[in-house]
């Protein structure tokens, strides 16, 4: 379904009936990411999927700064609004997990619990974060100039998703029919405004966070597993769950690991 929300049309998919899960993709993802996830989830759960803004069929706006992480807050809060639902637990990916805690931090009221999946609460310092600015946005510039095939073409490339490669060839083809399907306004808006050099850190703020929070990250992946590691550092009651010999997508190179894991997880929660 299509939700007007302060101003902007959002794609929400919303599958199952019972206690209220919301799903958020990552970078260059849409809803289809969750699809095997929340297939079996949604006989015991209410499954909502947002196509975050500049992502599937959500709008691209021109204005980057539409594309904040106070903005998208903003949205999610007026989607929660129009679904009735007062509460709920948040499983974000990659950016999708940054953008989880950031509403978190901004409306705890919403949150029954949070499962970040390869996520991070920021850079840790103005410096990292300004070159990390920098580098999003020289990203973004290719991205625009470049065109959408030769970004994935170079994306698939990244070190990141070097796990990914295993996967059947199908199933890497619809990951890259997704991802050329995006455009490249939404994307290289949504570096700017949402990357992780132009949100706020939250590191300092992690011990505030009282409802139970679910780090899972690919044991392939160290860059998160220490970024994990670290978040529990400052909040010990974080809860670190690996999954072996997977890399920074876990629920698309494990879908039922993960689908099982979220199970087990919001039956303790």
């Amino acid at each position: 379904m299509i939700l007007r929300v302060n101003d902007i049309p959002y794609y929400v998919e919303v599958k199952g009936e019972g206690e209220p899960l919301v799903f958020l993709h990552g970078f260059t993802g849409d809803t289809t990411t969750w699809s095997l996830i929340t297939e079996p989830l949604s006989k015991k759960f209410t499954c909502i999927c947002i196509d975050l803004i500049g992502h599937g069929r959500t709008e691209s706006p021109e204005d980057p700064m539409r594309y904040t992480m106070d903005s998208v807050a903003r949205d999610l809060d007026g989607i929660l609004t129009e679904l009735e639902v007062d509460r709920a637990t948040f499983i974000g990916y990659s950016m999708g997990g940054r953008t989880a805690l950031h509403f978190a931090m901004k409306h705890p009221e919403r949150i029954k619990a949070l499962i970040l999946e390869s996520a991070s609460p920021g850079m840790k310092t103005i410096e990292e974060r300004e070159e990390r600015q920098k580098k999003d946005d020289a990203l973004a510039s290719r991205i625009i100039n470049g065109g959408i095939q030769a970004f994935v073409e170079f994306w698939e490339e990244i070190p990141l998703f070097a796990s990914q490669k295993r996967l059947p060839y199908a199933e890497r083809l619809a990951i890259r029919k997704q991802r050329l399907n995006q455009s490249p306004t939404g994307l290289s808006n949504s570096l700017r405004g949402m990357g992780t050099g132009a949100q706020v850190s939250w590191w300092q703020s992690l011990g505030s966070i009282s409802v139970p929070v679910y780090l899972l990250v690919g044991e392939l992946d160290g860059k998160f597993v220490q970024i994990a590691q670290d978040m529990k550092t400052l909040n010990p009651d974080f809860q670190i769950m690996t999954f072996s010999n997977t890399g920074h997508a876990i629920h698309v190179e494990e879908p039922r690991k993960f689908g099982t894991m979220i199970e087990e997880l919001l039956l303790i929660t």
